[in-house]
C-alpha cells in the first residue's frame, strides 16, 4: 500500500504562483503514472496533469501552458508547479499513483488550493 501525502495549498491572489507536492511512502518508480486531479466544490474531480514512469506528461487544457508536473524518483516525490493562478483553479488538489500490473491506484488525502482576491 502506497501512502501519498501532500503538501502546499494555500491561499493564492490570481496571478499568483504555489507549487504542490506530493509525497510517496514508497519507490515512485514502481508506479507506471503519477498525476494530479482537483475537485471544486459541487464539481467532479478532474485530471489536471499527469506523468508517467518514463517522464511523459500531459495536461488539462484548463492548465495547459501554466502548471508544470514533474518527479524526482530520488526523493520518491511528484511536484505540480501552478503559475498564473485563477479563481476557477480553486479546489482540493489530489495526488494519485498508478500501477497497472497488477492494477492498484492510490489517493491523497488532498490540499487546498484557493485563488481569491
Amino acid at each position: 500500500q502506497v501512502q501519498l501525502v501532500e503538501s502546499g495549498g494555500g491561499l493564492v491572489q490570481p496571478g499568483g504562483s504555489l507549487r504542490l507536492s506530493c509525497a510517496a511512502s514508497e519507490n515512485i518508480l514502481g508506479l507506471d503514472y503519477m498525476g494530479w486531479y482537483r475537485q471544486a466544490p459541487g464539481k467532479q474531480r478532474e485530471l489536471v496533469a499527469t506523468i508517467t514512469a518514463s517522464g511523459r506528461t500531459t495536461y488539462a487544457d484548463s492548465v495547459k501552458g501554466r502548471s508544470t508536473i514533474s518527479r524526482d524518483n530520488a526523493k520518491n516525490m511528484v511536484y505540480l508547479q501552478m503559475n498564473s493562478l485563477k479563481p476557477e483553479d480553486t479546489a482540493v488538489y489530489y495526488c494519485n499513483g498508478k500501477r497497472f500490473v497488477p492494477y492498484r491506484d492510490y489517493w491523497g488525502q488532498g490540499t487546498q488550493v484557493t485563488v481569491s482576491s
